[in-house]
């Protein structure tokens, strides 16, 4: 089954794909937004159409303390907005620190902060799908599910 996993951000929001068959998961793109209107971007919309994903999964940002804040409140707003506009089903995966994990591979990679600003958001999504995919094998049957209630 097809996947794609969002970092979403107030200005930019980190794209992902990957299968579930495989476990991989790669960075994909970076989509600029404001004011959290992804579903309408035909960039998104592209993305959508080429990948065929069946399943969103969506990085909630946690405080260190596992709560939700305001910003995981905004992001399930957005996430809530592209299920209805895409038809596909959200799943939240915590994405504490991939950020920070994300940087610190594009520094040990060599880049800059300046090639990083790009790619440090795709590069934490694909982080999001890879716990995802870590989480889900963890979970015998967690996948299964997902495909069932895609189908």
């Amino acid at each position: 089954m097809r996947v794609l996993a969002l970092d979403i951000g107030e200005r930019r929001v980190g794209v992902a794909g990957g299968d579930t068959a495989s476990g991989v998961a790669l960075p994909v793109a970076t989509i600029e937004t404001s004011g959290g209107q992804l579903a309408d971007l035909p960039a998104f919309r592209r993305l959508v159409e080429d990948h065929g994903p069946k399943l969103l999964v969506v990085g909630l940002p946690l405080s260190l303390d596992g709560t939700e804040g305001a910003q995981a409140v905004r992001v399930r707003k957005v996430a809530g907005r592209l299920a209805e506009r895409t038809g596909l089903p959200v799943v939240y995966q915590d994405e504490r620190l991939t950020s920070v994990e994300a940087k610190r591979s594009l520094r040990q990679a060599g880049c800059t902060e300046r090639e990083m600003r790009g790619k440090i958001d795709r590069v934490a999504a694909s982080l999001i799908l890879r716990a995802y995919f870590e989480a889900a094998s963890r979970q015998k049957g967690k996948l299964e599910e997902h495909r069932d209630m895609v189908r």
